[in-house]
C-alpha cells in the first residue's frame, strides 16, 4: 500500500474514533477509545512526515537533473531570403530526436531565441537581436530537420535585405573607404588613397608612392591626369 494511501486510511479511522468517543458516555469506554486515538495521531504524525521527506527527496531529485542539463551557445548559422522571409539554418545534430515541445522559439519584432532542451543531456540555445528590419512575429515560425532547425522569420516588408542584423551593417559601413560623392570628386578621391595608404603595409605605400610620382610627371608634362 501507498503511504498516501496509509495516510488516507488513518485519517478515516481517526475520524471514526474521535465521533464515537464524542458519543461514548461509559468511562472506561472513553479510556480505551482515548488510548486508541492517541496511537492513532501518533502513526499518523510518522507516516505525514514520511510523505513530506519523500516530497524534499523528489524536488532534489529533480533540481539535480536540472542542473546536470547545462547550456550549449550556438554561433554559427546560415541565411538566405525570399520574398516574404528570411530564412536562417541552424545546425543542431540530432535536433529532430527530441519531442518537438523540446524546440522552442519565441520573436519579437526584432529578434528571436532558439532553445533546444534535453538533447542528449545539454540544453542548446542561440539569440539574435537588433535583425536588420521588423518582422511579424504571428507570422514567424520554426520547422524542426534532420539534424537542422528552420527559422522562417515573415517580413514586415517585402524588400531585400541587404545584411541579416545591424550589427552587419554598420560593420560593413565602417569598412567602406570613405569617398563624399556629393563634394570634388578629385579631394574624395584624395581622401580615399590617404586611408588606404594609412592603413596599408610597406608594399602598398610603395606602390602607391609610385603612382603618385608617375601622374606628377605627366601631370607636369600637360598630360590629363591619369591615376
Amino acid at each position: 500500500m501507498e503511504l498516501s494511501e496509509q495516510i488516507a486510511g488513518l485519517e478515516c479511522d481517526l475520524r471514526e474514533v474521535t465521533r464515537l468517543l464524542e458519543m461514548c458516555e461509559r468511562k472506561n469506554v472513553q479510556d480505551v477509545l482515548s488510548q486508541e486515538q492517541q496511537k492513532i495521531e501518533k502513526v499518523l504524525a510518522q507516516k505525514q512526515q514520511q510523505r513530506e521527506q519523500q516530497v524534499k527527496k523528489d524536488s532534489a531529485d529533480q533540481v539535480d537533473t536540472t542542473v546536470k542539463l547545462y547550456t550549449v551557445k550556438i554561433n554559427n548559422y546560415g541565411w538566405d531570403q525570399s520574398e516574404k522571409f528570411v530564412k536562417v539554418y541552424i545546425t543542431v545534430p540530432g535536433v529532430h530526436k527530441v519531442p518537438a515541445d523540446n524546440v522552442q522559439v519565441s520573436f519579437t519584432d526584432r529578434s528571436f531565441n532558439l532553445l533546444v532542451k534535453d538533447l542528449e543531456g545539454k540544453n542548446y540555445q542561440m539569440t539574435v537581436n537588433n535583425l536588420l528590419f521588423p518582422i511579424v512575429v504571428e507570422e514567424s515560425m520554426r520547422k524542426v530537420k534532420t539534424d537542422m532547425v528552420l527559422i522562417m522569420c515573415k517580413k514586415k516588408t517585402a524588400k531585400k535585405w541587404e545584411c541579416f542584423t545591424q550589427v552587419e551593417k554598420q560593420c560593413k559601413e565602417k569598412d567602406k573607404p570613405s569617398y563624399d560623392e556629393i563634394g570634388d570628386p578629385g579631394e574624395g578621391l584624395m581622401n580615399m588613397l590617404k586611408k588606404i595608404y594609412s592603413e596599408g603595409d610597406d608594399e602598398m605605400k610603395r606602390t602607391i608612392n609610385k603612382a603618385w610620382a608617375e601622374s606628377q610627371e605627366k601631370k607636369a608634362k600637360g598630360d590629363q591626369f591619369d591615376f
